[in-house]
């Protein structure tokens, strides 16, 4: 090793001064918290702020944070270590293992091709067909980046290529500059369908947990059905009409994938093996509430049968650094939140705030924090690092204004993924898909905001009367 690891130093200022400016302000604190809470929330805001300046990848920032906590003896060793056991941690663990084989074996690729064949004839059906690709693989990949930049952009570079559009020549709005951002919006509504389709819904389930409201994934599913559907059928039309492609035809995509798919050859014995676990999952995750099974159990179950089926070997796994990258910072953070709420501090938020709307209705309470949540996202280039950063004191305040449990914890985790359409750095898809090339700033950014607008109205508002029909409040 001839240099050291480079380290932002500069982007430790932010997250220091703000912890110490809190932890300094002990002598002034709410009564209601206690001095430990206090200086509990002083370096979560300040490990959440680094999280977002990231002078270090956000494993290594967490982890930090989690040392000047024990350190500092809020909370002992034996206490914190046992937030690397929470087994939504484990689940989303498993589920990058799971996603890993979707890109080892070339399911995902097999199964992308084959609805480009079936549906790609016009430049809207080549959409739909994409979209569809991420609807199929999104129950069993809760990392959205590896879903959309692993397994459906390539597609889609390719695909431009094909029809003559490159961003590098100037002729990203013949065919890319529409696929990629019809992707971006795929990934969205997906994420926003499934728990187990990205991240922060598995850091919404866990941090609602804390606060002692559970939602089983199929509970999360139903929920999500109506709303997703509405999506699904009217965003790529309203896409296609805002930000139509040059070609509207493409006669020759079936060729090409045929061509594609002959390279490929014969649909392999991993390939097989990979659909039948991805298939035993998702059948397991849908009838876990219903036969007491919980949905970690079942990620590893399915993760154990690859390895037995030598489609996926320990190396593979211990390669897969998102995983544990993930699991670092996930259990830290988790852990930080679950000592806030038990040391006071999100019950004394929640009472604060109860207090300060009484008399509000609980439905224009939920509403406020749904349009705040969804802005503020703005000021994030993480969607995990936002949903730690809000998600359980907005959940505190919607239970404590009266909002149903189960339906405001919902919400906010639809919430969390639909505020994803905001900016080109709302995450990681985001990052993937614009770096591409294909579309413009201006436009990312002008038609998002148009977008945004309808997913707050099908998923809050439609999604709101739908959870009330299915019985959620």
């Amino acid at each position: 090793m001839e240099h050291l690891e480079k380290i932002k130093y500069q982007k430790f200022i932010w997250p220091i001064a703000i912890a110490l400016i809190i932890w300094l302000c002990t002598p002034f604190k709410p009564a209601g918290i206690p001095v430990a809470g206090w200086h509990m929330l002083a370096i979560f805001v300040g490990t959440i702020i680094g999280c977002i300046t990231q002078p270090m990848p956000i494993g290594a920032v967490a982890l930090l944070g989690f040392t000047i906590t024990v350190t500092l003896g809020l909370v002992d060793m034996d206490n914190a270590a046992m937030g690397f056991g929470n087994p939504t941690v484990w689940m989303i663990a498993m589920a990058y293992f799971l996603s890993r084989g979707f890109i080892k074996t070339g399911f995902g690729r097999r199964v992308a091709l084959l609805f480009v064949r079936l549906f790609g004839k016009k430049s809207l059906g080549l959409a739909y067909s994409l979209i569809a690709v991420d609807l199929v693989t999104a129950p069993a990949t809760p990392s959205n980046t590896a879903r959309s930049g692993g397994i459906v952009y390539p597609i889609i570079d390719s695909l431009a290529h094909t029809y003559g559009s490159d961003p590098k020549d100037g002729t990203a709005r013949k065919m890319g500059a529409f696929l990629v951002f019809e992707e971006f919006h795929g990934d969205i509504i997906t994420s926003g369908l499934f728990m187990t389709a990205m991240a922060p819904n598995l850091v919404a389930v866990a941090l609602a947990k804390a606060l002692h409201v559970t939602i089983p994934w199929m509970t999360w599913f139903i929920a999500g059905l109506v709303p997703a559907i509405i999506s699904l059928i009217c965003v790529p039309w309203l896409i296609y009409k805002m930000y139509p492609p040059e070609i509207k035809e493409t006669p020759n995509a079936k060729e090409w994938a045929d061509t594609e798919l002959d390279k490929m050859g014969k649909f392999s014995l991993p390939e097989k093996m990979m659909a039948g676990v991805f298939v035993f999952a998702l059948v397991m995750w849908m009838i876990s509430s219903f036969i007491g099974m919980d949905a970690a159990l079942v990620a590893f179950m399915a993760v154990s049968l690859l390895l037995l089926t030598g489609v996926l070997s320990i190396q593979d796994i211990l390669k897969e650094t998102g995983a544990w990258n993930t699991l670092l910072w996930f259990s830290v953070l988790i852990f930080m939140a679950t000592e806030l709420n038990t040391l006071g501090v999100i019950p004394w938020l929640s009472e604060t705030i109860k207090t300060s709307v009484s008399g509000i209705s609980w439905i224009w309470v939920l509403l406020i924090l749904v349009l705040v949540y969804f802005y503020s996202h703005y000021l994030f280039a993480s969607g995990t690092a936002h949903v730690t950063a809000m998600y359980s004191a907005l959940l505190g305040v919607a239970i404590s204004a009266g909002a149903p449990a189960v339906m405001a914890a919902i919400v906010l985790g639809f919430t969390g993924a639909i505020f994803g359409s905001t900016t080109h750095f709302a995450n990681g898809p985001a990052t993937v898909l614009f770096g591409s090339g294909y579309v413009k700033q201006s436009d990312w950014w002008r038609m998002n905001f148009i977008l945004g607008l309808f997913y707050i109205v099908v998923w809050i508002g439609i999604g709101a009367l739908w959870m009330k029909v299915i019985g959620l409040w």
